[in-house]
């Protein structure tokens, strides 16, 4: 037993030295602000900038073959620092951005057709007859989402995906992991939104939610402001929106949602208009 104990503290040093050896002679020097770069990003290495982690869009932006903001992650600080290591100008900062879910097909709206039993997989419920639900098109509600966000942004509230704008770095994980295309990144400030991507029409499309979009088009007349059109399914141009909330107003499905505060508000509220004429006739003394 001694002499086996031996032997192998005898090959730890033989291979130590020889490691040492090899690390000295194929040491390859870089460069000190390829190292400044990479620490300056923050490390999530969750591949939303399209590079195999941190480390290879570091070297991607040092070698001029990325943008200095190429990190959706770090935004806009982060370019600023890695513009300020490389001695260039950051690009114009862009508009901060959030996931969100097309889709507002709860347990009370969407119809479900058979129940899953299946593993907690929006790709596995997709390739089992389309889906659980009578709507080919809304939220499995299985959280395929919520498990592939390095953030923990998302949260499964009522069968769908509720994303905290404080812990969401619009990283993009969740649309890309999404396999019926509802999850989308929309800017900060954007408070009126389309919850369906159906695109069937009309009685069609309401058997499978209440909440659907019909195509009806009055979204798109009321706007007046070019912002919203009616294609396969109602869509808005954030570009151009500026949250009047008037095609949520004259939505008749309630497909479109507006953000009030931190409030999300699906119906409008109708004020109770008083048949009463001032007359002072009943008034009491």
């Amino acid at each position: 037993m001694v002499y086996t104990l031996i032997i192998f503290v005898v090959l730890g040093l033989v291979l130590g030295l020889i490691l040492a050896f090899a690390s000295k002679k194929f040491h390859v020097a870089t460069d000190p602000k390829l190292d400044e770069i990479v620490e300056a990003l923050p490390g999530a290495n969750c591949g939303a900038c399209g590079y195999p982690g941190c480390a290879g869009c570091g070297k991607a932006i040092f070698e001029g073959q990325a943008p200095v903001n190429s990190c959706p992650v770090g935004g806009g600080p982060t370019a600023e620092k890695i513009a300020a290591i490389l001695g260039v100008e950051a690009s114009g900062s862009a508009v901060p951005l959030v996931a969100r879910v097309k889709c507002n097909g709860t347990a009370a709206n969407a119809q479900q057709v058979y129940e899953y039993t299946g593993a907690n997989s929006c790709l596995l419920a997709k390739n089992s007859f389309s889906g659980m639900k009578a709507c080919n098109y809304g939220c499995f509600g299985l959280g395929t989402c919520a498990a592939a966000c390095p953030f923990d942004a998302i949260t499964m509230i009522d069968g769908l995906p509720k994303v905290n704008p404080k812990k969401c770095t619009a990283c993009g994980v969740c649309v890309k992991a999404c396999p019926q295309l509802l999850m989308e990144l929309v800017p900060q400030i954007q408070r009126v939104f389309v919850n369906c991507n159906n695109l069937e029409k009309g009685k069609a499309v309401m058997e499978g939610c209440k909440v659907a979009c019909i195509k009806c088009k009055k979204c798109e007349k009321a706007c007046n402001y070019d912002a919203i059109h009616v294609g396969l399914v109602a869509a808005i141009d954030y570009a151009k929106c500026t949250n009047c909330g008037d095609c949520f107003r004259v939505c008749p499905t309630h497909a479109i949602s507006m953000k009030e505060g931190e409030v999300v508000v699906t119906q409008p509220v109708v004020e109770e208009k008083s048949s009463c004429g001032s007359c002072t006739g009943c008034s009491s003394n």
